[in-house]
């Protein structure tokens, strides 16, 4: 297994610059989303979108 992911990623720079740069994407869109969500977990009941109820005219 390790043979075959040096062969196919690691061998080449020029496959290894794209692995690099998608998972440091995908890293990021990952890391986004899970600190998003703690944190509108932690401010529960604080946000604008659960209390725009109480100030928006009827």
């Amino acid at each position: 297994m390790a043979n075959a992911l040096y062969n196919f990623i690691f061998k080449r720079s020029s496959t290894f610059t794209i692995a690099i740069i998608a998972s440091s994407f995908f890293f990021e869109r990952a890391f986004d989303l899970i600190s998003n969500e703690m944190f509108e977990q932690i401010n529960k009941g604080k946000l604008w979108k659960d209390i725009k109820d109480q100030y928006e005219n009827k």
